[in-house]
């Protein structure tokens, strides 16, 4: 698959007609029926149903075309990205954090490297530590911020602190105005559990926590986002584990309750390939120490 069939799919979904496509990426018809039936056969999916009242997508080709253009506004941005920043002669400097990190130093440390190089420009991406390792080792990013230990000897890590866990209930739940829980009350709760994939995760890591301490919590429902498992929470599915800083979202409808169980703590690590030298990944390095010990 190349980058002209999605571009020819999408002006045929577009426009709604071969003739009108054709025309507009000034090309023959002909050639044109002939690249996206090479597309369907690729796939092995109908994406255009063909009649005598015109053409009409599937569910298939529907969905495709919603993601494509997706891909093709993401394409879009890397390409005017790589262009500003050839011809500024500017450098390139990828984060990747879990979402979580949010809630505590992780946007006073964007902030203020956002600012300390106009010759640097820094990007984000949201993901888990994982995917993180691996995108470090390819070079897509620079700098990880995670929670899950992961041994690489690709890969230096620093754990900048051990962030209290706390419960998340909702306000209606009968634990709510309690001052804090025991693990035995915790455990005996429906679970709800976050991240679901990719494994090993965050979710892993509270899973643990509790069977190290020999309970078995019965997980009712997995997510892939800490705010669609805060929005389960509050739906009466169950309670979950959240890093304490979630609690500055200040979130009306959740209570956040201590958990009576020192070693319910989420470590907040920093990764970084083991041969960068870049003076600005050491500037990085440095402000996310201070700041974390600030915070904490």
């Amino acid at each position: 698959m190349e980058l002209r069939h999605l571009r020819y799919f999408q002006a045929v979904a577009r426009e709604g007609n071969f003739t009108r496509a054709a025309a507009a990426l000034h090309i023959a018809q002909p050639p044109l029926s002939r690249q996206i039936r090479q597309l369907e056969e690729e796939l092995g999916v109908l994406l255009i149903e063909r009649g005598v009242r015109g053409l009409k997508l599937t569910e298939a080709g529907r969905f495709f075309y919603e993601q494509s253009m997706q891909l093709s506004a993401r394409l879009d941005e890397i390409v005017a990205g790589t262009r500003r920043l050839g011809a500024q002669s500017a450098r390139w400097f990828g984060i990747g954090f879990v979402p979580s990190a949010l809630y505590g130093f992780v946007p006073e440390l964007i902030r203020h490297l956002r600012q300390a190089d106009a010759q640097v420009e820094v990007g984000l991406s949201e993901m888990n530590t994982l995917p993180q390792i691996e995108s470090l080792k390819s070079g897509r990013i620079d700098l990880g911020i995670g929670r899950i230990p992961f041994d690489d000897p690709a890969i230096e890590r620093r754990v900048l602190m051990d962030e209290p866990l706390v419960a998340a209930l909702p306000l209606s739940h009968p634990l709510a105005r309690r001052a804090r829980l025991t693990l035995d009350e915790l455990a005996a709760q429906p679970f709800v559990l976050y991240p679901a994939r990719p494994r090993p995760n965050y979710g892993d890591h509270v899973l643990g926590l509790l069977r190290a301490a020999g309970h078995a919590p019965r997980v009712v429902q997995e997510a892939n986002e800490l705010q669609t498992a805060l929005g389960l929470v509050v739906a009466g599915l169950g309670l979950t584990v959240v890093p304490a800083s979630v609690q500055k979202s200040q979130r009306a409808d959740i209570v956040c309750l201590p958990i009576d169980a020192p070693a319910f703590t989420s470590p907040l690590i920093l990764s970084w390939r083991r041969d960068d030298t870049s003076p600005f990944l050491a500037q990085a390095i440095a402000a996310a120490d201070r700041l974390s010990r600030q915070g904490a």
